[in-house]
Order: structure tokens, then C-alpha cells, then sequence
């Protein structure tokens, strides 16, 4: 307790002697003060102070006092949000559905997982064949039922326990699944006898799985875990130790000493013949290797399918023949056909690269599905496997298709489309004839008809054209007094397509339009895209932000003070730069399990993985831009910034939640706005999905009535 025992000698005398004004009539004292026990760092001559490095041990009892008085400082803030009932009953009839995932076919029994509207998680089910209940026969009495097989609410009693499907044998008798705690990345993963019920005793712990396939023979398991050491891939036979486990794919390979950024992941073949091993270097991969071992002969070493190549090549594999898309001396993507052991460049190539990026591709039914982005919208076109266009899936309006899954000997393969106003809808498609049926659809109490979805495209401040896409209901003012939140990403190569969420979808029932930007540094265009985002371009993806705020503001749809920004993870570390860099554009802002000390994330759990994104202040080079960004690093005392909630929890196990630890006093003792500075801390929220829909409520109208309320007066019903 020492550090809270000298209260007004921690924080300037004007802050602790300072009321915080919110909207919508919310006040509260100045925020819990905070002790600075300064540390200092010495990169390259330049010495950095950091006056919070406390607060990095997180099972301190320091450090749990402090989020004691914080989470009940924001707690008090929440309690005076008027909107927050209607957020919570809004978010409550969005989120409180039945819901499906696109399921798994193996012969006539397809696996997936749903959720009841009562119910809190998803359970794993089977449905024995596509029939309606109808034909159902005295031999099979399930056809067409939906029969659950496991239910995360039989394993504990802990709401926020998660399950996953991880894998299905071909003959459908072995079911993998995975158990999450809460949020956090690592899961268990058990094995389920389809036929009887009963689950194997063999269990691999709790860990960070990169794959985990099932053997040819059903004898046991193949699985990639990572470690701080790297990812390794072992074989688990069923009814043996696990210290028994055999050691198939190490961290040498082809004269190469593979390092702790080389992720490894293992898959066996459709047709059970080989075991494919991919290398990916790096976080993302900037060149991802593939070999294989013939399962067919015992003790058969690996051998090299691509190997040495500074690009990506992704493995297709159908009828003995191996497929790739890559990006290699092609930066929107093609489809080869290789030849093991010859270079590249005399590869066949079946899909030649076009002016729309590849986002993946898949072959089911002996035909290549190649799903494009053309201006972040989603296209599939269907080739033959010898490379001949034939045909295409349509696809009705703006929106997000996924890739078909399912298997070359299928002749059905299954999809989901959905938009920003559009819940999603799961189809199976004919292989054959192309037709389409609905294989589920939420029914989901969201009136599509009555709001808009359109894209535009905007310059960033180099004069480079950006996208964006703006929903809202339709007859919202254009004269600048809307509400309106942005959400964006900005990295690692992913493309924020437009795709339905209940959190946007509330915002905009209560009156708000939303807007999300396609900046720099994802990918949305390309590897091309990628690049002027990464390393000391990074500040182009900041900018491609402002000025999408900009564009809003120029073109009236909003103010600088109706206007909310949220982002988490590496949009964590976006909204960080925002506040830090343009307090003065923005009203409200949510900043979730974020990046925020680039000087010292590379430090911390995953952190290392990204300095193939960021780069490492660990290098005198990389430490120049990066201190000159860093959000953490670059907060002035004495600016008027907006009303910022930083969300975190403890079962984040990818963002180490010190980012948001330490940021929050530094702020609030920083600004002097008066404008609230919140700290939401959870005890079971993580990274990952996982959590209950009961907590995940509760997170969502904690999000948006902060943003509603810190960017007008009044509460959501008088803006209707």
C-alpha cells in the first residue's frame, strides 16, 4: 500500500484539485493518483525515462491495488452513463441469437458449432445428413436434426469456457476440439468418439497450438506448438504419455537453424499420404517454406516442396498434385502448379496474377476457388484445375463472402456472406450446377432495408487514394451534428472487409453512422499495400486515419466533437497515436488491448513475433522511429485531450495488458481537458474471442455509451 499512502505528492496539485467533466451530465473527482518511480533507459545516448515501469508487474499488490482504484473509477463513471440501458437491451437482442458456424462435411454428416439465443456459448453439434427432420427413417432418426455433441457448459462452470472444432476424420468418428479459458490464445485440446460419446483420455494441455491434425490411421495426433523457444511439431499416440511424444519436424532443417519467429504448422493430406509442414518467417511472414513426409513409408524423411524463397507460397494439395498461391514476382497473387524440386519460375501457372489482390483460394469439388478483394469488396471466381475460368459465385452488393470450404472430393463446399447492415447467411454451394441453398440464417432483429452502405475514397496526406466504407441509417443529417465512429486496423497484412458485427450494428440503430477505412499497411491491395505501412512507413498508416476523420468532418457527416474512434490490438496502437498525435480531431476514444510502449513491447509475451511489422528500439535505426511514434513516449503534460477509455484485461495473453496499465496514469495525469480518462479492466476478458455472450454485452454497452456519451449531449433515444 506505500504507493497510494502519498496521494497529492504523486500528480500535479491543479489535476488532483480538478473535477472531470464527462457529457450527458457526468462528473467525478480527479482520477485515482498514481505514484511515478522513475526509470531510466539509455538507447543510443539517448536516455528515456519511464515513470510507470511499476506497473508492469502485474501480480503485484501495488499493481492490483491500482486497478482496484481504477476499475472502480470507471465503474463510477459507467454507473452515471444514461445510455447505457439501451445499449445493453439493443446489444442484448443483436448478440442473443441462434448462430452457426459454416460447418465441416465428412461424408453425410456435417459439424459446426451453434449457439441457442439462450444460451451464453457455442456448443459443438453433428447434423447426419442434409434431408429435412421429414425423411427422417427408423435407420437413421437424426437425419436433418442438429444433435449437440459438446457443450462447454458440461465442462466447468465458468461462463467464459470456450469450445472450437480443431479437426474430423474422414470417416466422421473422431471429433478435436479445443477448450478456451475466458479470452486467452492458449486452449486444451481433447479428442471425442463420435460413435459413443465418451471422450478420450488423451488431452493436451493448455498451449499455444498451431495446428493439430489427426493421423491417416486414427492413431493418434500430429500437433505444431509454439514456444518461446519456436514451434515444434510432435506426434501424440493415443494411449501413451505425453512424454513419450515423438519429436517429428525440429528448429534444424535443410542446414537452417530455424529461430523463435519461424512459425511451424502441420497438416496430413485429404488423401491421408502426406504430412505437409509449413514455415512461416516471421509475424506476418514475409516467406513462408513447405515440406512433406510421405506417410505411406515408415520413417520417410521430410522433403522440400519450397524452400529459400523471399516470398509467400501457400499449399494447395489435390489428387497428388501440389498447387500454391503465392505472391512470389507477383504482389497481387497468382496460382502455380509445382514441380517439386524445380525453381519456380518453371512452375505451370493455372491462375495468372490480376489487378485485384488474391485473398485465398481453396479447391473443393476438383475446381480452384479464387477469392479475390476488387476495392475491398469480395469476388470468387472458379477455375478448373488445369486453369480455365468457369464461372463465378455471385454475390449480392457490398459485403464480405468467405473462402468455400470443403475438400476436392466434395461436391458441395459452403460459404457465409454478410455486410456492415447485413447479418450473415451460411450457403452451400453445388460444385456441379452452382446452385445455392441457405444452410443457416440468423434471424437477427435488424432491419436491413432501413440503413445505407456505400464506399467512398478519400487522399491521405501523400496524396494516395484510400477507401472507406460509411453506414447508417438512412435520412441521417449531413450537416456535421451526427455522431459517428470510426474503427480501423492498419498492419500485418489483414484487410478490414466489411463485415457485420453487433457492436456497429447498435451504434447504428441508435442513431450514429460508422466508418471504416481500409488504410495502409493491411491487405487490401496487395503486398504492395502491406509495405508502405511497415517499419519507418508507419506513420502513413496514421495519416490514411486523419485524414479519413478528415473527410468525414469536410464532407459533414460529423465533428471533431460527435466524432468516436475505437481500435484494439495494432488498432490499439493506432488509437494511441491518435490521441497522442491529433488530440484535437477527435471526441471520444476507445483504445482496446493496445500497443502503446514500442520501445519495450518486443519484450513481452508475443511482442517479439511483431518486430517483423514494427522493428525492435533494440536497433539504433528502428529505435529512431519508433520513439518518435510511440504513443506511450510521446504524451505532452498540459494538452486538452479527448475523453479516452483504455479496455484490457488479464486473459490477454497476446498484448501483455502492462500497455494499458501504464498509459492510463501517464494521460490522465497529463491532460488537462477535464475530460474522463478511464481505465477498463477485466479479471476474464482476453485477446481472443471466448468470452460468454452475457460478458461480451457488458463489454459492448461499456464501449458505446462511453462513445455516445463523450461525443453529444443527451441520450441516445433523444437522438433517434
Amino acid at each position: 500500500m506505500r504507493r497510494f499512502a502519498v496521494l497529492f505528492l504523486l500528480i500535479p496539485a491543479g489535476l488532483a484539485a480538478q473535477t472531470i467533466h464527462g457529457k450527458g451530465g457526468i462528473t467525478l473527482p480527479a482520477p485515482p493518483p498514481t505514484e511515478t518511480v522513475p526509470v531510466v533507459d539509455n538507447y543510443f545516448g539517448t536516455k528515456i525515462t519511464d515513470n510507470y515501469r511499476w506497473l508492469e508487474d502485474a501480480k503485484s499488490t501495488d499493481t492490483r491495488n491500482f486497478l482496484e482504484q481504477q476499475m472502480a473509477y470507471t465503474d463510477r463513471y459507467l454507473k452515471q452513463a444514461k445510455v447505457r440501458p439501451e445499449f445493453a437491451d439493443s446489444l442484448d437482442a443483436l448478440v442473443h441469437v441462434t448462430s452457426w458456424s459454416t460447418p465441416i462435411q465428412r461424408g453425410d454428416s456435417y459439424f459446426f458449432t451453434k449457439r441457442l439465443s439462450s444460451e451464453d456459448q457455442r456448443s459443438i453439434y453433428i447434423r447426419r445428413g442434409w434431408a429435412a427432420p421429414k425423411v427422417a427413417t427408423a435407420k437413421n432418426p437424426d437425419a436433418g436434426k442438429d444433435i449437440r455433441l459438446i457443450d462447454p457448459a458440461s465442462i466447468g462452470r465458468d461462463p467464459n469456457t470456450s469450445v472450437s472444432i480443431v479437426a474430423v476424420s474422414n470417416d466422421a468418428s473422431l471429433l478435436v476440439y479445443g477448450v478456451r479459458q475466458g479470452g486467452a490464445d492458449e486452449q486444451e485440446i481433447h479428442v471425442l468418439n463420435v460413435k459413443t460419446g465418451k471422450t478420450l483420455e488423451d488431452t493436451l494441455p493448455a498451449a499455444r497450438y498451431n495446428s493439430v491434425d489427426l493421423a491417416p490411421d486414427l492413431s493418434g495426433l500430429y500437433y505444431a506448438r509454439f514456444t518461446h523457444q519456436g514451434s515444434l511439431v510432435y506426434f501424440h499416440k493415443f494411449g501413451t504419455r505425453l512424454s513419450s511424444d515423438a519429436l517429428l519436424f525440429g528448429r534444424e532443417f535443410h542446414s537452417e537453424l530455424l529461430g523463435e519467429m519461424d512459425l511451424v504448422s502441420a497438416q496430413v493430406t485429404e488423401d491421408g499420404h502426406y504430412l505437409m509442414v509449413e514455415i512461416s518467417r516471421g509475424v506476418p511472414a514475409s516467406r513462408i517454406d513447405v515440406v512433406y513426409r510421405d506417410l505411406r513409408k515408415p520413417g520417410a524423411p521430410f522433403e522440400i516442396l519450397i524452400w529459400g524463397f523471399d516470398a509467400r507460397f501457400y499449399p494447395l494439395y489435390a489428387n497428388g498434385d501440389w498447387y500454391v498461391q503465392t505472391d512470389y514476382q507477383a504482389p497481387n497473387g497468382r496460382i502455380l502448379k509445382v514441380i517439386p524440386a524445380v525453381a519456380p519460375e518453371a512452375w505451370d501457372t493455372i491462375v495468372p496474377e490480376g489487378p485485384d489482390v488474391i485473398d485465398g483460394a481453396n479447391i473443393v469439388g476438383n475446381r480452384i476457388f479464387v477469392h479475390r478483394l476488387k476495392d475491398v469488396k469480395s469476388e470468387t471466381t472458379v477455375y478448373t484445375l488445369q486453369g480455365k475460368a468457369s464461372g463465378s459465385i455471385p454475390y449480392t452488393g457490398i459485403g464480405e463472402a468467405s473462402r468455400l470450404s470443403g475438400r476436392v472430393a466434395d461436391r458441395y463446399g459452403f460459404y457465409s456472406f454478410e455486410s456492415l447492415i447485413q447479418p450473415p447467411t451460411i450457403y452451400r454451394y453445388d460444385t456441379v450446377t452452382g446452385k445455392q441453398e441457405v444452410f443457416a440464417q440468423p434471424r437477427t432483429p435488424f432491419d436491413s432495408s432501413q440503413y445505407e452502405l456505400k464506399q467512398v475514397f478519400y487522399k491521405s496526406k501523400d496524396g494516395t487514394r484510400i477507401p472507406m466504407f460509411i453506414a447508417g441509417k438512412k435520412g441521417l443529417k449531413m450537416d456535421g451534428s451526427e455522431r459517428t465512429l470510426m474503427t480501423a486496423y492498419g498492419g500485418f497484412n489483414l484487410s478490414m472487409t466489411p463485415n457485420w458485427s453487433p457492436l456497429w450494428a447498435a451504434w447504428m440503430q441508435q442513431g450514429g453512422w460508422f466508418a471504416l477505412p481500409n488504410l495502409r499497411a493491411g491487405g487490401e491491395y496487395g503486398e504492395a499495400w502491406h509495405k508502405q505501412g511497415m517499419f519507418e512507413k508507419k506513420q502513413n498508416v496514421f495519416d490514411d486515419f486523419y485524414a479519413a476523420a478528415e473527410y468525414l468532418i469536410a464532407s459533414k457527416y460529423t465533428s471533431p466533437e460527435h466524432l468516436a474512434i475505437s481500435g484494439r490490438s495494432n488498432g490499439g496502437l493506432l488509437m494511441g497515436a491518435a490521441m497522442t498525435q491529433r488530440p484535437d480531431l477527435f471526441g471520444a476514444i476507445w483504445c482496446g488491448y493496445p500497443l502503446l510502449d514500442m520501445l519495450r513491447y518486443q519484450r513481452f509475451l508475443l511482442g517479439r513475433l511483431w518486430t517483423a511489422e514494427y522493428g525492435s528500439a533494440e536497433k539504433e535505426k528502428e529505435f529512431a522511429y519508433l520513439r518518435a511514434y510511440s504513443p506511450y513516449h510521446n504524451v505532452k503534460p498540459g494538452t486538452a485531450y479527448p475523453a479516452i477509455m483504455f479496455f484490457t484485461g488479464d486473459s490477454d495473453t497476446r498484448v501483455d495488458p502492462l500497455h494499458a496499465r501504464k498509459m492510463t496514469p501517464l494521460m490522465q495525469a497529463a491532460s488537462t481537458s477535464g475530460r474522463p480518462v478511464l481505465l477498463h479492466y477485466s479479471l476474464k476478458s482476453g485477446h481472443s474471442e471466448g468470452v460468454s455472450a452475457a460478458q461480451l454485452i457488458e463489454d459492448y454497452a461499456d464501449q458505446l455509451a462511453f462513445l455516445w456519451t463523450e461525443t453529444g449531449e443527451g441520450t441516445a433515444q433523444a437522438a433517434k
